[in-house]
């Protein structure tokens, strides 16, 4: 039973997402080849709970969505906080954010179209969308070379809050950000006009 606990408690801490009980069972079911107990392991989730409700530990195990997911406890918010603002810090540079936008609303693209749109080359960048994850490539194109095309990742669709990329807001193709008197639309306002239309702000 001990054993089972752990099991669980390691499988629900590694997940990033809320762990549904009949995923998490046949996780089990897979790991030991045989028929896991509903019961059982529902007992060794309540034990976990109890566990974790005490004052020595900063987080616990809550149900949420469906599923069981390990989160910071209320009283630590504040410190959580500071971490996450000091994180959004580091945020993408002018750059970046172009070419994420330009990735976003022309997907799948190629580096030259990339190029065309912003009017630079964009190696170094792209690269560094791709560590970020924030971008991935889709397969090639059927023009000269064939080149790489790009589109974004389940980590920016995630980050967004999209289920899919029809929830995008409608805005301007970006090889014309310009306004009526010719000044550029600053791509950052896009990008933070895009991600509180989103989420309703």
């Amino acid at each position: 039973m001990e054993l089972l606990e752990l099991q669980i408690e390691s499988v629900i801490f590694v997940s990033s997402d809320p762990l549904k009980l009949d995923d998490l069972i046949a996780i089990l079911e897979s790991y030991h080849k045989e028929k896991v107990d509903r019961s059982l392991v529902l007992e060794s989730i309540d034990n976990i709970k109890s566990k974790y409700n005490g004052d020595d530990y900063a987080f616990e195990l809550v149900e949420i969505a469906e599923g069981y997911q390990f989160m910071t406890k209320g009283a630590y918010f504040p410190i959580v906080k500071a971490f996450l603002n000091q994180m959004n810090q580091k945020r993408l540079s002018r750059t970046a954010l172009e070419t994420l936008a330009i990735v976003a609303y022309k997907q799948p693209v190629s580096k030259p179209e990339i190029e065309r749109i912003r009017g630079v080359n964009c190696d170094h960048t792209i690269q560094k969308l791709l560590e970020k994850e924030l971008i991935s490539i889709e397969g090639r194109g059927e023009g000269a070379g064939k080149p790489i095309l790009y589109v974004t990742s389940e980590k920016f669709m995630n980050y967004f809050g999209l289920k899919s990329i029809d929830q995008l807001p409608t805005l301007k193709e970006f090889e014309t950000t310009f306004n009526e008197i010719g000044e550029e639309i600053p791509i950052e306002r896009m990008i933070s006009d895009l991600d509180h239309e989103i989420k309703g702000e």
